[in-house]
């Protein structure tokens, strides 16, 4: 379900996008309003949901992170008892940042975030001893040439 949003709301959305951390009266001032109707229009943003939580972006490498996986899933299981077993076990490893359940001949892909290759391993060992997988595919990222967290809220 969508939510209807004028250009007022698009401006203030692209400010926050860009740097949460704002005051109101910086962003008020650089969408050419005030700071009232700003907070008003942020508080029923959170409330319809179209803002969620707020957070800070860290740098992986600086963290030690400095090597990225896509990990290609392909499983012979479909029944409800081995997802609710596959998503639980992907949902509490801290490396995998996003996953997602594919149309085609692959079935699931994963993000991983680790410091190296043995590190993916380590991560691979563990997934594969909780859960059955077909077919598992790691294809190590050469170089991050795009990422960011910034929706297209233009209008």
């Amino acid at each position: 379900m969508s939510v209807r949003l004028d250009d007022l709301d698009r401006k203030i959305l692209v400010q926050i996008q860009e740097d949460a951390s704002q005051s109101l009266d910086e962003i008020a001032r650089k969408v050419g309003s005030s700071k009232t109707p700003v907070w008003n229009r942020i508080r029923r943003m959170r409330e319809q949901g179209v803002i969620g939580r707020q957070t800070a972006i860290l740098d992986p490498e600086a963290l030690g992170l400095e090597a990225c996986f896509f990990v290609l899933i392909r499983t012979a299981e479909h029944e409800a008892d081995w997802q609710k077993k596959f998503l639980a076990a992907i949902r509490s490893r801290p490396e995998v940042l996003e996953a997602h359940r594919l149309a085609g001949d692959i079935d699931y892909i994963l993000k991983v975030r680790v410091a190296n290759a043995r590190a993916y391993d380590q991560f691979y060992q563990a997934l594969i001893s909780e859960v059955k997988i077909y077919n598992v595919t790691a294809l190590l990222s050469m170089e991050e040439i795009k990422s960011t967290t910034l929706l297209p809220v233009q209008g």
